[in-house]
């Protein structure tokens, strides 16, 4: 099972929502940590995930989800509703990047995903979530790549995909359905030549009986 599987199962399955999508990323700046606050837990990876609860009206939200090194488990920490999300900035419009900011009404983050793709495939998920989800204050997304708003997105390409696949079969049954109806119609005319050979046959043998 892989990491972003785990978390789904591990961390939001049992609060009865469903994770859409997740990317895993670091730190572009170094946050300032108390003094107090520090050692302890060591090094650790970060997962930013959005999540919907099965639940009516469903909720989405926001989850920063953690996995210190040495353990197999994932932690639930910082969460924000959807509804929080203010700006999405995708830093470079002209060029696959992995860095991007998420601003909230109350924190701001500067992230770098695993990889550009990562990153990619998570700001399409997101974008697609908050025009599903949200009616009002839709948040903004700003110096992002054309193909995460817009026709190109791989929730667009699926849609394609499926549609493609549904007329193929619908295509396939038809063409199997005029099939049929041919065998049916070549079968109908063998019992007519048959019934009418038996008819033939038994006059032939009544001429023969008299």
């Amino acid at each position: 099972m892989n990491a972003k599987s785990a978390i789904s199962k591990e961390i939001f399955a049992p609060h009865d929502e469903r994770m859409l999508g997740a990317v895993q990323v670091k730190r572009r700046t170094k946050k300032k940590i108390p003094f107090l606050a520090t050692g302890g837990q060591g090094e650790y990876l970060t997962y930013i995930c959005l999540s919907v609860t099965n639940k009516k009206p469903a909720q989405a939200s926001i989850t920063k989800v953690k996995q210190f090194e040495g353990s197999t488990s994932f932690v639930r920490r910082t969460q924000w509703m959807l509804e929080q999300l203010r700006q999405v900035n995708g830093i470079d419009p002209n060029r696959d990047s992995p860095e991007f900011d998420l601003l909230f009404e109350n924190a701001f983050d500067q992230w770098v995903a695993s990889t550009a793709s990562e990153k990619c495939t998570f700001f399409q998920v997101l974008h697609h979530t908050c025009q599903r989800y949200l009616t009002d204050k839709k948040p903004e997304f700003i110096n992002c790549q054309s193909k995460i708003m817009g026709g190109n997105s791989i929730l667009h390409s699926a849609a394609d995909s499926v549609t493609s696949a549904v007329q193929k079969a619908s295509q396939a049954l038809n063409e199997r359905g005029e099939r049929l109806g041919r065998a049916e119609e070549k079968t109908e005319e063998l019992k007519n030549s048959a019934q009418q050979f038996a008819e033939t046959a038994h006059k032939v043998r009544l001429r023969w009986d008299k």
